[in-house]
């Protein structure tokens, strides 16, 4: 049986039927954040070191082979795995890897229409009002 690994995930991957129609079959999932990082939205999201700053979004358990698959795609083949230390809600730490740009979005690129389906997202996955309402 493969090895299953920690990820967080805080842009569309959050969602767990869009990843299941991918093939992949994420177990273990819970509402978690990063603390000393924000959210960074241009054409795609992306987390920056921002001290003081949380980014929510959804922490699981999936298969190198999953990971790597939905990965491939031409849109997120861009993103590299990064280390980070994901906070549960009962204040406990586990370390995971959460996919990022090695490009930052330029502070006036942005792309409202993944924005809008973002927030909709984050608003069903109950992650807290005001982070919901500072995707932008």
């Amino acid at each position: 049986m493969p090895r299953r690994i920690e990820v967080f995930f805080y842009g569309l991957f959050m969602d767990v039927e869009r990843l299941h129609a991918q093939g992949a079959h994420p177990i273990n999932i819970r509402s978690a954040s990063v603390p000393g990082f924000a959210l960074r939205l241009g054409k795609r999201a992306t987390l920056l070191q921002s001290p003081g700053q949380r980014v929510y979004g959804i922490l699981m358990e999936l298969h190198h082979e999953e990971i790597q698959f939905l990965y491939s795609e031409a849109t997120v083949r861009i993103y590299r795995p990064e280390a980070v230390l994901v906070e549960l809600n009962d204040g406990s730490r586990i370390p995971a890897l959460c996919f990022n740009l090695l490009v930052t979005p330029a502070p006036d690129e942005g792309n409202a229409e993944y924005a809008a389906t973002l927030r909709q997202l984050a608003t069903r996955l109950n992650l807290p009002p005001d982070y919901v309402e500072s995707i932008r």
